[in-house]
């Protein structure tokens, strides 16, 4: 589009053709194509101006070079618009003329444009020569010389001036003189606070008959701008001394923007002021009038705008002493200083919906996100997208956008950390990956998202018990298996033991069998009720996410009086005397001692007539007491006898009818003969099992076999009559030993029982009690006893990495006590020795075998074996 404004075409090219091309301007000068390059343009009167989208404006003066001329009053302009697109290879061309007139020229004209200051002065109507026939004779004006004032003087013929950048010509009747910016002839000066450059030259030009001088200036503004975040303000001085001697009036002021005039209806939709001081010209504009347009820039990658707008102010003004015009026009760019725009991070997030909800902004529209880098690596916009979060651009009228992304809590992205067991900090740091466009500026901006929520289900733990178990079921939170499970054991938490306890996991619970005799198990009362603690402890912040306490009573036998006369009472070691050790408990006849004790029970076996047992009589009853308790003598030559604890004391009392008779039915018949006894003859079978745990509740099957057992494990081994229901017959073990070879008589060997009692040179054997169950209905059939894991060296050399284990049982009547049914161990042999030579020295060792071979000649092979040495 070519448009006169005043003394200027303005040729304004459409965005759709100039954006991503490189733009050259020639001027058609009849069939001439002269290019236009920087230094000739502003020589020449041509000017270009080109936002950062590509919208572009060509100024041309009415004076300027290669414009067809018409007696100053009709002006004929062509040029040539090239275009190159990609790498210069497709070639755009388009031809503009267009023809104008004007003829209301002041007597000076002086225009200040971007590039260059101009100055046009009416000649003095030369004197015409009059021929011999009568006819005009016309003589061009030609210029001789220019004297530029700097303000020393300087003096060039017009083809010095030429060739020095300035331009110089005269028209039908005005002298023209152009110089561009910061010239070697032109000089700067400050005019009421104003910083201005100026031009002044003296032209010498020839006319008819004379030579003519005019004296010609320009003085353009080169600052004057005073910047606040709302407006602008423009300083022009009133009065120019360069341009002004005398008095003068100013005739009319104008404002325009891009050259064109703005009436003063269109002056306040825009908010502009144009005022006139005793000393200044004032021209306001608001920052962000629709006639500039704002840019983004990122100087060391933090976000800055500026705004850009072109006033132009135009002045006339007469000279009171020659009566002649001036009219100043100023065309004046202006762009703000770096305004800095830190983008805002807006969280809108609810936590509940468990999303991260994010609004960056706000940007000019140049601004465009290429990507976001996330702790994972960078995703596009279009990859963010594709993973679920989304991301959306928005933008609004006046021309500013926004990004507002959304990411799941639940994406690898989100970082998580818990402060306390219930509180789950989500934590989302990014960057965004920001480009400035045209010029593909690319900067950052970083930003950590963070939102707190009372989320996590923490583990729960129920339990419930049976007969012989507690069986206690922990079902996993939120956060999974992220605790140790510890058991309370001696007052103290330990973790629990995974090879002790039968565990079952599933992802979802783990399932605990705890036995009631276990070692983490307390008794709260000799009733017998057993309780077992449980803690679910969260490493490494050692944070109790639940607990759990089960007790329940279990059917344990404490006292049984037998017929006989003979009486078993078990102690047990309470919590509520945690420092009991039951093996110094004795009756009340401190010498009757337990027959097995450990650290939690002592068995005691002994009949009604010994031990300090009491004896008493009410109605039909004979009661018999004793009392299980810890003693001690009050001094070396005391025979005061006193309780070391008052606190535990077990009353053992049996009951049994003084006078009783019993009614029977029954009928007779005559018989054929005396009945007489047949011999009868069949076979007994003792098994020998190796069992789990001191509970005996779990035995070793064929397919455990080799078991592994580490040095100083115990082997906690059973014998046992099967499938008699005799209670008169008693399994005793009369010998116990251990060899390295399944033949028994092979040496080295080891004793481990001699004559029915422990090795008393071995301390790792013990002998277990054995009471009625729902598995063993007659305990006098069945016999325990535990080793420590060892095996055989010499020399401080292994052997060999096994042992077999080997028994004789004898199986006797009880109701004959005097022989060998007295009892396992009824008569320890304090001085007992081997009963064979061994050859070698007992050493624990941790890899070992064991055969156990019944009395009755079957057998029953058990391996223990490890990979792990």
């Amino acid at each position: 589009y070519l448009t006169l404004i005043n003394m200027t075409y303005w040729l304004t090219l459409d965005e759709a053709l100039a954006v991503g091309s490189q733009l050259e301007i020639a001027a058609i000068n009849g069939t001439d194509i002269i290019p236009l390059s920087p230094t000739l343009a502003a020589q020449c009167g041509y000017s270009m101006d080109s936002d950062p989208w590509g919208n572009t404006k060509v100024f041309v003066s009415l004076l300027g070079c290669y414009v067809d001329n018409q007696a100053d009053e009709t002006f004929n302009l062509g040029l040539r618009i090239q275009m190159y697109g990609d790498g210069l290879s497709k070639k755009v061309q388009h031809d503009v003329t267009e023809t104008c007139s004007y003829s209301r020229w002041a007597s000076r004209e002086i225009l200040c444009d971007r590039n260059y200051m101009e100055v046009s002065t009416l000649m003095v109507t030369p004197e015409v020569p009059v021929t011999m026939d009568g006819q005009k004779a016309v003589a061009p004006n030609s210029i001789w010389k220019m004297t530029f004032h700097t303000p020393d003087s300087k003096v060039m013929v017009l083809k010095d001036a030429h060739r020095a950048g300035y331009g110089a010509m005269t028209t039908p009747t005005r002298l023209v003189l152009r110089s561009p910016y910061n010239m070697p002839e032109t000089y700067a000066e400050e005019v009421a606070g104003v910083p201005m450059e100026v031009f002044s030259v003296s032209t010498y030009y020839k006319q008819v008959r004379r030579l003519a001088i005019i004296v010609s200036a320009a003085a353009c503004p080169t600052g004057g701008l005073v910047f606040t975040d709302e407006v602008i303000t423009w300083y022009v001085p009133r009065r120019i001394p360069p341009l002004i001697s005398s008095a003068f009036k100013i005739l009319e002021t104008h404002m325009g923007i891009n050259g064109q005039r703005l009436d003063k209806t269109m002056m306040a939709i825009r908010r502009y002021k144009l005022s006139i001081t005793e000393s200044h010209v004032v021209i306001e504009l608001p920052v962000g009038s629709p006639d500039g347009y704002y840019k983004s820039h990122a100087p060391d990658y933090s976000y800055h705008i500026t705004y850009t707008v072109e006033p132009m102010l135009e002045l006339l003004w007469r000279a009171e002493d020659t009566r002649a015009d001036t009219r100043y026009k100023v065309l004046f760019p202006i762009t703000t200083p770096l305004m800095p725009r830190p983008p805002h991070v807006t969280e809108s997030e609810v936590p509940e919906q468990k999303v991260f909800n994010v609004l960056l902004g706000t940007f000019l529209h140049d601004v465009s996100l290429l990507n976001i880098t996330f702790t994972t690596g960078v995703l596009t916009v279009t990859e963010c997208n594709a993973r679920g979060f989304d991301f959306q651009e928005h933008r609004f009228a006046n021309s500013s956008k926004t990004f507002s992304l959304q990411v799941p809590f639940s994406d690898e992205v989100v970082l998580k950390h818990n402060p306390n067991p219930l509180t789950t900090v989500y934590f989302l740091p990014l960057v965004f990956g920001l480009l400035i466009l045209p010029e593909q500026i690319p900067f950052p901006h970083p930003a950590e998202l963070e939102a707190s929520l009372e989320d996590v289900v923490l583990p729960t733990t129920t339990g419930f018990c049976d007969q012989d178990n507690f069986y206690i079921s922990v079902k996993y939170g939120s956060q999974g298996d992220n605790f140790q499970i510890m058991m309370l054991h001696a007052g103290s938490w330990r973790e629990l033991d995974t090879e002790l306890y039968s565990l079952t996991d599933n992802n979802t619970h783990v399932s605990i069998v705890v036995p009631y005799t276990a070692p983490d198990t307390v008794f709260e009362s000799d009733s017998i009720r057993a309780r077992v603690d449980l803690l679910l402890l969260e490493t490494p912040n050692m944070w109790q996410l639940n607990d759990l306490s089960l007790a329940c009573y279990f059917p344990l036998t404490m006292t049984e009086c037998y017929p006989n006369g003979t009486v078993t009472a078990l102690a047990v070691k309470v919590e509520s005397v945690r420092n009991l050790n039951p093996k110094y408990l004795t009756l009340s006849d401190q010498s009757c001692k337990p027959v097995f004790s450990n650290d939690r029970f002592a068995f005691f076996s002994f009949s009604l007539n010994s031990c300090g047992t009491t004896r008493t009589f009410f109605d039909n009853v004979m009661a018999y007491e004793n009392e299980i308790a810890m003693h001690h003598s009050m001094g070396k030559h005391q025979s005061r006898k006193g309780l070391i604890n008052p606190d535990y004391r077990h009353t053992v009392s049996c009951y049994y009818l003084v006078n009783d008779t019993e009614t029977m039915a029954f009928r007779t018949r005559p018989r054929n003969s005396d009945p007489k006894a047949d011999p009868g003859v069949g076979q007994l079978v003792v098994q020998m099992r190796l069992a789990q745990e001191v509970s005996y509740d779990l035995f070793y099957q064929t397919e455990d076999y080799p078991v592994v057992k580490y040095l100083q494990q115990p082997l906690y081994f059973e014998v046992e009559l099967m499938w008699s229901t005799d209670p008169r017959i008693a399994l005793v073990l009369e010998n116990c030993w251990a060899t390295l070879h399944e033949d028994r008589t092979t040496l080295p060997s080891w004793d481990l029982i001699v004559k029915r009692c422990e090795n008393l040179d071995d301390r790792y054997i013990v002998f277990h009690p054995v009471v009625a169950d729902a598995r063993i209905h007659i305990p006098a059939h069945v016999k325990r006893f535990s080793v420590k894991m060892f095996t055989f060296t010499t020399d401080e050399t292994v052997l060999k990495e096994q042992i077999f284990v080997h028994c004789d049982a004898d199986l006797c009547d009880t109701t004959k006590p005097d022989g060998i049914c007295s009892g396992q161990c009824a008569s320890p042999l304090r001085d007992a020795k081997p009963l064979k030579p061994t050859g070698s020295r007992r050493v624990l060792f941790w890899l070992c075998r064991v055969e156990i071979i019944t009395e009755h000649g079957q057998d029953v092979q058990m391996f223990i074996n490890d990979q792990r040495g």
